[in-house]
């Protein structure tokens, strides 16, 4: 098995777009179906309720938290849809900025910046 996995990022793209392309329908269709059965009311409307929200869905109603799933669904699909047809415009990530060596304890550090608020820096030294 070879270790370079140049053509892992073509795969996985091209994999991400079929997933996508075969859920999008049902999802939006499912968004649709939410959004035109307003005339059918479930009995409770707690919005936050999942257990009335599975009854109503079993029963073919209307159920506020249904549309708020449906609502989301459509955007949350949109915005993976965004991301994968992004990933060839953002190239390969840079590597990260060398950080300054930090102090061997904590208590070396130098004290933070003054700032708005009412945080003071009390100093503690432990004497054993």
């Amino acid at each position: 098995m070879s270790a370079d996995h140049s053509d892992l990022g073509p795969e996985l793209k091209a994999l991400a777009q079929a997933i996508l392309a075969r859920v999008d329908p049902a999802i939006r269709f499912a968004a649709a179906r939410a959004a035109a059965g307003g005339d059918r009311a479930g009995s409770c409307q707690q919005v936050w309720c999942p257990v009335c929200a599975l009854a109503a869905l079993v029963q073919g109603q209307q159920h506020p938290l249904l549309d708020i799933v449906a609502e989301h669904s459509v955007a949350l699909l949109d915005v993976l849809r965004a991301l994968v047809d992004d990933i060839d415009a953002a190239g390969p990530p840079s590597p990260p900025e060398p950080s300054p060596p930090s102090p061997t304890c904590a208590y070396d550090a130098p004290p933070p910046p003054p700032g708005p608020g009412r945080y003071q820096h009390i100093p503690v030294t432990v004497q054993e």
